[in-house]
């Protein structure tokens, strides 16, 4: 069955705050806060990927501001644009007062990524935050609420996203399935969820992918995860600990951002290359490997922290 150009993540992305896939505890505290919009504080959403961050802050837009939402919503990528100037630029340009409709309470700014902007562009932000309170309403989102200055954390409303279940994960690519109308066997949902690791939008990304080479099977999923290439891992490993190091990168970045393999994965096959190479330093190697997963998870940029390995990695190959 062929299958549509419409990416699922956002065909099936919900447009109502109880849409939202198992973040019931949030989605009660906003609906609560809701009930008076015009007290609304500015909120902080910290979790992993895909849990639904983004989502619910749309959601909220929609229906504060009702029909006309895009016109008073302004969504940015912190992570796009980290500094100061971003700031300056757009977010303060867009809080300015400029008049809202008698139906309309406030204007909401979202930023995405916000713990990747810099110190400098967050203390901009925070002046703004301040200044702009009573016709304007941020929800900053991060990965890591640690690296958002606490000037800024206590002027939010804080809600931490947990990581989505098993059961909710396989029950909402079940619903998917229904409606593209594919056949989907229990194994080739469960590789999926196992691949994904609590991330929906990576699970539905999974399995749009894994649809596009029929039915949906562990098999077509280890295709349609990028798992076919874990041979090409090896080789990953065989030029950094030649010395290879750009020819290693542009392999890894390959395997990333062409083939789809996430950065979690490419370091569970590094390690499991590196097991079966049978290197010598194999517990020196081994705890580069966790120290750069470590890094990665704290919030640090993946690309930079895998090409750090590669270059670790050469030292063990003379």
């Amino acid at each position: 069955m062929p299958v549509s150009n419409t990416m699922w993540v956002e065909k099936y992305r919900p447009l109502k705050i109880s849409d939202l896939v198992n973040q019931k505890e949030v989605v009660g505290s906003i609906s609560s806060l809701l009930t008076n919009v015009t007290e609304m504080p500015h909120l902080l959403f910290s979790g992993s990927a895909g849990v639904g961050k983004t989502t619910l802050a749309m959601c909220i837009s929609r229906e504060i501001l009702g029909d006309n939402w895009r016109n008073y919503t302004l969504e940015l990528n912190a992570s796009d644009e980290r500094g100061i100037n971003m700031v300056r630029e757009r977010v303060k340009k867009f809080s300015r007062f400029a008049g809202l409709d008698a139906n309309i309470p406030f204007k909401i700014i979202i930023l995405d990524e916000a713990d990747e902007m810099t110190s400098d562009a967050q203390t901009a932000l925070r002046r703004i935050i301040e200044d702009t309170a009573k016709h304007c309403r941020f929800i900053l989102i991060a990965n890591n609420i640690s690296k958002i200055i606490e000037p800024i954390q206590s002027r939010c409303a804080v809600f931490k996203f947990t990581r989505i279940s098993e059961k909710e994960i396989i029950t909402h690519l079940k619903e998917i399935a229904k409606k593209e109308k594919l056949k989907a066997d229990d194994d080739g949902l469960k590789a999926i969820f196992d691949y994904s690791e609590g991330d929906l939008r990576h699970a539905i990304n999974i399995m749009q992918a894994a649809a596009s080479l029929g039915n949906i099977t562990e098999e077509s999923v280890k295709g349609a995860a990028g798992l076919t290439k874990t041979k090409d891992v090896d080789e990953v490993l065989k030029m950094s600990l030649a010395g290879k190091i750009i020819d290693a990168r542009n392999k890894m970045i390959e395997l990333i951002k062409v083939y789809g393999m996430s950065e979690s994965d490419f370091l569970k096959y590094l390690n499991e290359a590196i097991y079966k190479s049978k290197v010598v330093n194999l517990v020196e190697i081994s705890e580069a490997i966790a120290k750069y997963d470590y890094r990665i998870l704290s919030g640090a940029n993946p690309e930079i922290q895998l090409s750090a390995l590669l270059a670790e990695l050469s030292k063990f190959g003379k």
